[in-house]
């Protein structure tokens, strides 16, 4: 098994306007892009985030060989209780999940 973050050539998070959180996956090659598509869940995201797994989107672009992920934010993007307005310090747990 390897890390998410090993199989793409970019992962990042960013706002998906103040409410949503979305993550682009792109990566070198289709069979990368096939082989994460097919293993990657909800359940790892949820787990990951504490996002319940209902509320996450998972959207696979094979022509461009990429995937979005999007889910809410815990917090409204500029609110006081929000510690990365931009979303995009949020990458981690997700380059971190074993694939």
């Amino acid at each position: 098994m390897k890390k998410l973050i090993d199989y793409t050539k970019i992962l990042r998070s960013k706002n998906a306007g103040p409410l949503f959180i979305t993550f682009d996956l792109i990566f070198n090659t289709r069979e990368d892009m096939g082989y994460v598509s097919a293993r990657l869940t909800k359940d790892d995201i949820s787990k990951a985030y504490d996002v319940s797994v209902e509320k996450i989107d998972i959207i696979p672009y094979a022509v461009v060989n990429s995937i979005k992920i999007t889910f809410p934010r815990k917090n409204i993007s500029g609110s006081l209780e929000d510690n990365d307005i931009y979303g995009c310090q949020q990458h981690v747990p997700l380059a971190n999940i074993l694939i």
